[in-house]
């Protein structure tokens, strides 16, 4: 009975313990505390909404909320860092239609602004 008691607590125990995801600069190659300040700096939040920062609560694009939890970039690619990061760099090369304009992005901060999206 003493072993099966151990072997069900161990179970339990191993059973609560969940793999930790790798963390948002390490997946993107960015740093989040420098992606909060390059969003403040192009001004995303006049258009969206993104929690953490300051004043970021646009209506004309979509929440950023939660993006890491999306099946899809821009509804067009699928949700990769990589993808995160060019359409933040190319939105109108991605989608021409769409009302989100080209800003100049760097590569350096969009890896960043993809480091704090995802962080969220």
């Amino acid at each position: 009975m003493r072993h099966l008691t151990v072997a069900l607590s161990l179970l339990v125990v191993l059973g609560a313990c969940k793999p930790k995801p790798p963390s948002s600069d390490v997946i993107t190659g960015g740093n989040p505390q420098r992606g909060l300040d390059a969003i403040q700096r192009y001004g995303c939040g006049a258009c969206h909404r993104i929690d953490g920062v300051p004043g970021a609560y646009g209506k004309v694009g979509p929440t950023l909320q939660d993006i890491g939890e999306r099946a899809y970039v821009a509804g067009k690619l699928p949700n990769t860092p990589e993808n995160l990061q060019m359409w933040i760099r190319f939105p109108q090369r991605i989608s021409p239609e769409s009302a989100m304009p080209d800003l100049g992005v760097s590569e350096i901060d969009a890896r960043d602004i993809a480091a704090y999206l995802y962080h969220q």
